[in-house]
Formats: C-alpha cells, sequence, structure tokens
C-alpha cells in the first residue's frame, strides 16, 4: 500500500485535512525525480543557443559533449515533462475530491482560481526569469479543460488521453510530411538554379520557406553568435529576446502542445484512479511497466538517435524522427514512472527517498528557482554560451544538491513551500498557517510499506 495519512481515500476522495498533513510519498517522490528531470533537459535551453536537439548549434558535438547529448535524448528527452503531466493530471483529482468530499460548493471557483493564478506565475517566469521554455502557463489552461473529465472511470480517461496522444502524434506526422514536401521543392528550385534557369516566384519561394524550415534545427554561425550577444548584452536585450519567444510559444505553441499536455494529464488522472500511482497494484504491475517501457521505449529512442547521427544532424532526420517521438518516449515515461515507484515501494535510501519527496512537495517554488538561478547565471553573469554542453551538467548536479538539502530543512520548519503558500492564499483567500508547529513534516513521516 501507499504512504497515505490515515484521512485519505485516493480514489473516493480526500477529507478536509490540511494540504502538509495529507501527502502521498509516491507521489511527492516522483514529482520531484520528474522536477530534476525536466532541469536535467532544459538546461541547455538555459545555457546554450538552439542546442537542446541539435549539438552542432552550440556546446560541442563529439566526446563528452556527443555522449551527454546521446544520453538524455535516449533516456529523457520528452519523458520528464511527461511523467509531471501524469501527476499534474493526478492532483486535479486529490484536490476536487478533497474540495467536494468537504461539502464546499465553491470547488469549481477554487480550482479556476488556483489555475488561473498557475497561469500568472508562468508569466513571471517567462517575463521576468527570462526563460522561454516555461510549462506552468500552459498547464494552468489545459487544466481548465481537464476539469470536466475529472469523475470519468479509469478506462474513459485512459482511452480519450490515448486519442489526444494520437491527435499529437498525427500533428507531428503532417508536420515531417510538410517539411519534406519544403525539402523536396527546395531540391528542384536549387537544381534549376544551378543550371542557369532563372527562377520563378514559386521557386524563389520554396528557397526561402526551405530555409525558414531548416533554421529550426540548424544554426548558423552567425545566428549562434547573434543570439549569444542578444543574451549577454545586458537584461533589456535577454528580455526582448526571451519576450519574442515566449509570446510565440504561449499563443501558437499553446495549440501545438495541447494535446500533448491534455493526453498525460488524463492518464495520470486514470493511473491514480486504478491505484498504480499510490502503489496498490502488486508488484509485477510496476516490473512490467519498467521492463516492457524501457524495452520499448529505449530501443525507439535509440533508433532515433542512431538515425539523426547517421544523417550527419540533418534538418530533415530531425523532422523525420518527430513521427515516432510520442511513442519512443510514452513508453520510456512508463518504464521511468515503474522504476520510479518500485524505489519508493522498496524502502530503499530512505534518506534520498525522503529529500525527494520534499523536493516535489516543494515543486513550483523549485522549478521557478531554476529558471532565477538560471537567469542570474548565464543572463546575468554572462555564461550564456560559453560552457561546452557537457560542463553546463555541473551546475545541473549543484542546484540538485542544494534543493536536496535544503527542501527538507525547509519543510520542518514550514508547512508550505514559500510559492505554494502564497499560491494557496491567493487560491482559498485565505491567510494559510505558515510555520509548522512542533517542526515535523507528517507527510514525509511514514514509511513506505510493502507488498
Amino acid at each position: 500500500m501507499a504512504t497515505i495519512a490515515a484521512d485519505t481515500n485516493p480514489v473516493s476522495g480526500v477529507a478536509p485535512a490540511a494540504p502538509a498533513a495529507t501527502r502521498i510519498e509516491a507521489l511527492d517522490f516522483v514529482r520531484g525525480a520528474a522536477l530534476f528531470g525536466i532541469l536535467l533537459m532544459n538546461i541547455t535551453g538555459f545555457g546554450l543557443p538552439g542546442a537542446y536537439f541539435n549539438p552542432h548549434n552550440a556546446g560541442g558535438a563529439d566526446g563528452a559533449n556527443l555522449s551527454a547529448w546521446m544520453i538524455t535524448m535516449i533516456g529523457f528527452e520528452g519523458t520528464q515533462r511527461a511523467l509531471f503531466s501524469m501527476l499534474f493530471g493526478a492532483s486535479v483529482i486529490l484536490l476536487t475530491a478533497r474540495l467536494e468530499a468537504s461539502g464546499r460548493r465553491d470547488a469549481a471557483d477554487i480550482y479556476v482560481r488556483r489555475n488561473l493564478w498557475l497561469v500568472g506565475f508562468g508569466l513571471v517566469n517567462a517575463f521576468v526569469f527570462l526563460w522561454d521554455g516555461d510549462i506552468l502557463y500552459a498547464y494552468g489552461i489545459t487544466a481548465l479543460f481537464v476539469f470536466p473529465f475529472r469523475r470519468l472511470g479509469p478506462k474513459p480517461l485512459l482511452a480519450i488521453g490515448l486519442a489526444a496522444l494520437a491527435g499529437a502524434t498525427a500533428w507531428n506526422a503532417s508536420e515531417t510530411a510538410q517539411m519534406l514536401g519544403k525539402h523536396e521543392a527546395f531540391v528542384e528550385a536549387s537544381a534549376a538554379r544551378q543550371r542557369g534557369a532563372r527562377l520563378d516566384e514559386e521557386q524563389q519561394g520554396a528557397i526561402t520557406a526551405w530555409e525558414e524550415a531548416r533554421g529550426a534545427f540548424k544554426s548558423t554561425p552567425a545566428e549562434t553568435a547573434e543570439n549569444i550577444s542578444e543574451m549577454t548584452s545586458g537584461l533589456a536585450s535577454a528580455f526582448v529576446r526571451t519576450a519574442g519567444h515566449n509570446a510565440h510559444w504561449q499563443s501558437w505553441g499553446l495549440y501545438r502542445f495541447f494535446f500533448d499536455i491534455f493526453g498525460m494529464m488524463l492518464i495520470g488522472m486514470a493511473l491514480f484512479k486504478l491505484g498504480v500511482l499510490t502503489l496498490e497494484r502488486r508488484k509485477r504491475l510496476y516490473v512490467a511497466m519498467m521492463l516492457a517501457g524501457y524495452a520499448v521505449g529505449l530501443a525507439i529512442n535509440a533508433y532515433e538517435v542512431q538515425w539523426i547521427m547517421s544523417r550527419n544532424f540533418s534538418a530533415i532526420s530531425f523532422a523525420q524522427n518527430f513521427v515516432t517521438y510520442d511513442l519512443g518516449r510514452l513508453f520510456t515515461a512508463v518504464g521511468h514512472l515503474g522504476a520510479l515507484l518500485l524505489f519508493v515501494r522498496s524502502g530503499a535510501l530512505s534518506w534520498l527517498r525522503r529529500s525527494l519527496a520534499a523536493v516535489g512537495q516543494m515543486a513550483v517554488t523549485n522549478y521557478l528557482t531554476h529558471s532565477l538561478v538560471c537567469a542570474i547565471f548565464f543572463v546575468g553573469f554572462g555564461f550564456y554560451g560559453q560552457l561546452e554542453r557537457h560542463q553546463l551538467y555541473f551546475v545541473v548536479f549543484a542546484i540538485w544538491a542544494v534543493q536536496l538539502v535544503v527542501s527538507p530543512l525547509w519543510l520542518r520548519r514550514y508547512r508550505f513551500g514559500p510559492v505554494e503558500w502564497l499560491w494557496r492564499w491567493l487560491t482559498y483567500l485565505e491567510w494559510p498557517p505558515f510555520r509548522r508547529v512542533g517542526g515535523v513534516n507528517e507527510g514525509l513521516s511514514a514509511a513506505t510499506a510493502r507488498a
């Protein structure tokens, strides 16, 4: 069974107890692990221009740098935000069930207000902390669409969630087909130009369209130098650059990745109702999740990486891989979920389990701290574009270490992380107690039972 306070029923509802006294260790632990994994992936966006997918753009593409790219692409790309989205879906059930079980008639108001404030935190993260990869904005808006599905059973939730992911895959395939069409038209126009033929307007447009499409994956040295200059020439310059990206991703990007986030949230809701996330299922299920997830997911991801490398990191190779992208990351995320839940179930390394659960309990505070620290280090101190790819992970490990120490120490004295406390105040319009009486964190106290 899961580590749950006595007044909690993970499916039918949660009694109106203080959230700090009603914690599910498995959820907090997986959330903390996913949060660290998100930083593992985001660090290239924080520290290098255009290098998230393509290491040839900046940061180095050989030796340790190439190894770092391969490990993250095969083992982690897309999986950490998948886990985070699933856990967000589970939190929807926890919050609404607790509110409705308490007899409050303003449950919908609280839910909407909570997620609109999450949108606000996302705007701060994007435009104040200068991070153009924020997820809080999209989560807050997508959560409004998830709310009507909260009372469905696990099977309908799984079906709709998988259908949404199929829609995301279809969108990927459509974009790949468009990319291939642009490349074909570009090749024909380029061949005509090499023959000395006079290009018509359509052929000239084909060349321009391909250069724009290619630029999403491959940057020229001049573009890389310009990006570094913009991010290291002062806060105003960095703001202008990131603001433009944020305006794009928080408008068109929200449509583009809606099915991804929405689908994963519904899957998380289903897994919670099935008792998977609360360790109520037999051990063999988690073993099967880990083995099958890794067998399928890592194989697909490794094939994608090999395909890209064998084609010299061409823009076409990146676009082609997006056809199988969601399948590979979904299975790998399931593998990660099975492994993490097995670890919690085992009861091993209790200090690490409790520390990472504390990180997850303060997820929004720690997530925003990632952006703030990286903005200070890379933008403020001018390290943007100055480190090799593998060197970025020393920054990641340092942040991990600090948060593993600070988070449990903070929760010994306080009931919430600082942003979580503010979020709760803004949501309930009541001043919540902040300091912990007696200094005991009930949410991280119980031992995990074994089957």
